[in-house]
């Protein structure tokens, strides 16, 4: 299969040394890469800068303002976790951008598959406030772009934090279904059961918070039982994956226990009922595993398997989470 990656070193310029969502993350991501049998197998392609109305369409105003304002700083502050470097306006577009030429090009079967290895990240970035390390929307402001065409979209979001931004974003519509898995109790403290849309969205908001120490088992319990057959009676036309490998068993901020080839089987799951798929990075801070989770995505988006002999042991008290959320979903989807 033949696979993009959008990447770009402008990424760098987003960048605190002392922050875990600094620009040593793509710099081991793209070594790892560069360790594979199959890297001369992928297309990389350059991200193209998001025009700037587009950002409105998601975003509130003053949102977009404040991050315009702060980017001809040295570096800010939106809260205690998310800062803006000087030039981060464009960085943070041309990372929505990318995402949202990578889209395009799977749409339109240019290449099979691609994975938008972009920065800053996207997912709890809501209507009205940069949080969360994330200053724009990435997934949202590209699953918005392609709902033009009349095209269904699923955002599914692995990363150990809820996405409360794209829950948000897209809570009250139906060409947009949002799927997560998500540590719980954990930052941002969203993502309940009963949280599952309003109005034209009710059942399109679809979300598990797993507890401390869910694994392999306990997360593809949930895929098979819920994600899936609701996901298949979506039908969506393209999927776009919230890439946060902070859900990785040795990840400094996460809890839960994850294996690096696990993600590999995510993203095998979801193509049996939908092959076009754009992955986007999101969370993920453990600089010796970040990348090999990343390979082992690669691995089963191409075709071609890399294994890391990554072993953890967890617990499978998913049950009562799964039937909770049946009864929830039963009213809208056959599950």
């Amino acid at each position: 299969m033949s696979t993009q990656i959008v990447f770009s070193e402008e990424f760098s310029k987003h960048n605190n040394r002392g922050h875990p969502e600094n620009a040593e993350r793509l710099n081991v991501m793209i070594e790892e890469i560069k360790k594979t049998p199959f890297y001369n197998d992928i297309e990389f392609i350059k991200p193209e800068l998001l025009p700037e109305n587009l950002l409105y369409e998601i975003h509130s105003e003053r949102m977009i303002e404040q991050i315009k304002e702060m980017s001809t700083e040295y570096e800010a502050w939106v809260d205690m976790d998310t800062y803006v470097c000087n030039s981060d306006f464009e960085t943070a577009r041309l990372a929505a951008g990318g995402l949202l030429k990578a889209s395009i090009n799977v749409l339109k079967g240019k290449v099979d598959n691609a994975f938008a290895l972009v920065r800053p990240p996207g997912h709890h970035a809501t209507k009205n406030r940069s949080m969360g390390f994330c200053l724009f929307n990435n997934a949202a402001i590209a699953a918005n772009e392609l709902t033009k065409q009349g095209k269904k979209i699923l955002i599914f979001d692995f990363d150990v934090h809820h996405g409360n931004g794209t829950q948000d974003i897209f809570y009250d519509r139906n060409d947009v279904m949002y799927q997560s898995f998500h540590l719980s109790p954990h930052y941002p403290g969203t993502g309940d059961t009963n949280e599952t849309g309003i109005g034209k969205g009710e059942g399109f908001t679809v979300n598990i918070p797993v507890s401390h120490g869910n694994g392999d088992n306990a997360i593809s319990k949930t895929i098979d039982e819920v994600f899936l057959p609701i996901a298949k009676q979506f039908k969506p036309e393209l999927i776009i994956f919230s890439s946060g490998y902070d859900s990785h068993h040795l990840d400094p901020l996460g809890g839960l226990r994850l294996t690096s080839h696990f993600y590999r089987e995510i993203i095998s799951k979801f193509q049996e009922i939908q092959p076009k798929i754009v992955c986007t990075l999101e969370g993920g801070y453990n600089l010796d595993w970040i990348g090999k989770c990343l390979v082992s995505q690669l691995g089963q988006m191409i075709g071609k398997e890399v294994d890391f002999k990554d072993q953890s042991t967890e617990e499978e008290n998913v049950n009562e989470v799964i039937k909770e959320i049946k009864n929830e979903m039963s009213r809208y989807w056959k599950i």
